[in-house]
């Protein structure tokens, strides 16, 4: 066990500030092989970590910006605030109103979608926002609105036109008139990131081919654990920020949007049996299929793609009066072959994602005992 903390210790020296003890030493220094079969092959699983707790203290691992790592459906967080934020700013339209994509076969509301991104992380919800916001408006909120620059999101996800630059027409109706229109526009080229690790692997399958040569993800979206994190701040605690940089949602809003983060899909009328308490939260609970205690409250969004698995949480036990948030990520490619549908998520990604959750909340248990 002294050998572990050592080498714990002399790891989190170059990714976190000198802490004498912490939660995220805590939980890597556990005895759960789920926790010990990453720990030995770090390297691999390019694990980042970042916890906050309610007395100001963050702590880190391995945390670098420029390490890049796909964030999957993470980006759907962002993407679902910054939907209700568009539609607090138009005069015409709410987060109620009733809109239509191009194409599309449904008639829904912002609201509707952003439950679905949160109770099932439905990959169509997140394409309609995306078409609303438009990846220009996407790229210059958050940067320099927001004053952050560790994000950047591109295209949609879970279908074959995920990098089409065309941007459908979207209409906003009341009583069947249009009311808000945005056309079609095109924006434009996607421009390659300039980050570490941006390539990866050895191979990648492409129209049923096998390439032999370390897949390009330097267009595809960028998502930081530190950004990740940052957002979850802001939402949970707007008081800690100035007005103009806290998120412009109605309280209305706010409200809708923190019971349908922490909700169960069943809770939400998602009744599908796939569709378990922990189908969409990999901390604590991801690793089984059990329901969620009453007094356990998880905040958060996933993602998970091309053998990287992320999660962002603020967790509330109100049963204990504990509190923090969480945000990490791992990769699990044992083959190092992409688009293979070969990763190992129920094998050692959930697992550790799990343990190293409630590992966590066993650090903040103790403290109040």
């Amino acid at each position: 066990m002294k050998k572990i903390y050592l080498l714990l210790f002399l790891t989190c020296l170059s990714c976190a500030e000198p802490k004498e003890y912490d939660p995220i030493q805590f939980a890597l220094a556990s005895d759960s092989e789920k926790i010990q079969k990453v720990m030995r092959n770090l390297q691999a699983h390019e694990v980042q970590i970042m916890v906050s707790d309610t007395e100001g203290d963050t702590y880190k691992f391995q945390i670098n910006n420029k390490d890049y790592f796909y964030p999957a459906s993470s980006v759907k967080f962002p993407i679902a605030l910054l939907a209700l934020e568009k539609a607090n700013k138009l005069a015409e339209i709410n987060s109620k109103t009733i809109f239509q994509v191009e194409g599309d076969s449904i008639k829904t509301t912002i609201r509707d979608e952003v439950q679905k991104i949160f109770a099932v992380s439905d990959n169509q919800a997140y394409n309609r926002l995306f078409e609303f916001l438009r990846p220009f408006e996407i790229n210059t909120l958050f940067p320099f609105y927001k004053k952050l620059n560790l994000v950047r999101i591109s295209h949609r996800v879970g279908t074959k036109n995920a990098d089409d630059t065309q941007m459908k027409a979207v209409a906003f109706f009341k009583n069947d008139s249009v009311i808000y229109e945005q056309s079609r526009t095109n924006n434009g080229t996607i421009e390659s990131l300039n980050l570490n690790r941006i390539k990866k692997g050895k191979g990648y399958y492409k129209n049923d081919s096998l390439i032999m040569e370390p897949m390009d993800f330097s267009k595809k979206n960028y998502l930081t654990i530190a950004m990740l994190h940052e957002i979850m701040n802001r939402l949970h605690f707007p008081h800690k920020y100035e007005e103009f940089q806290r998120f412009d949602i109605t309280e209305s809003d706010r409200d809708f949007l923190l019971k349908v983060m922490h909700k169960t899909p069943k809770e939400q009328g998602f009744t599908d049996p796939e569709y378990y308490d922990s189908y969409v939260k990999f901390f604590m609970f991801g690793d089984s299929k059990d329901p969620i205690p009453d007094h356990i409250k998880m905040y958060n969004k996933v993602g998970y793609a091309y053998g990287y698995l992320t999660d962002c949480a603020y967790v509330v036990d109100t049963k204990n009066d504990i509190s923090f948030i969480i945000t990490a990520t791992i990769h699990v490619n044992e083959n190092q072959i992409f688009n293979d549908d070969t990763y190992e998520y129920d094998e050692i990604g959930i697992p550790f994602l799990a343990e190293l959750g409630r590992q966590v909340y066993q650090y903040y248990l103790n403290k109040k005992q």
